[in-house]
């Protein structure tokens, strides 16, 4: 289920099915901010990724997109946030080679990867929230 405001798109996640919905919201944001086809794209598959570990790793979650502003920039902003178990070891969970045999740290990566900024805050028995930002350099 996705609820908008002006310029804020919330999408709870819990099945595979608002995955789709949570990317399809993100591409149209995205496209509605004026981002290019190709950082279009970047953004929907960090969010997807983004959404995907949320089902992997609590079952629940929700996924914010915002378009965002600094100064004369305009951005992207993805957070996503589950309830579930934090994450034991943070750092590591970003490294290339850490794998936690479920592939949740893989996607985290992924979504990471795709965007200009991210910041990660895990804590035991609150989740996980992950900041993304993608801006439109023109």
């Amino acid at each position: 289920m996705a609820t908008e405001t002006d310029s804020t798109v919330r999408v709870l996640i819990d099945s595979d099915a608002d995955i789709v919905t949570a990317r399809q919201e993100a591409r149209a944001l995205a496209q509605k901010a004026g981002f290019d086809g190709t950082d279009v794209a970047l953004i929907a598959i960090a969010t997807s990724e983004a959404a995907g570990n949320i089902i992997r790793n609590s079952k629940r979650g929700e996924i914010l997109v915002s378009i965002v502003h600094q100064g004369e920039t305009r951005g992207i902003s993805i957070v996503a946030r589950d309830g579930g178990d934090a994450m034991e070891d943070q750092s590591a969970a970003l490294e290339d080679d850490y794998t936690n045999g479920n592939g949740i740290s893989r996607g985290l990566r992924r979504a990471i990867r795709r965007m200009d900024e991210s910041e990660v805050e895990s804590v035991l028995g609150s989740g996980t929230v992950v900041k993304m930002k993608k801006w439109m350099f023109r």
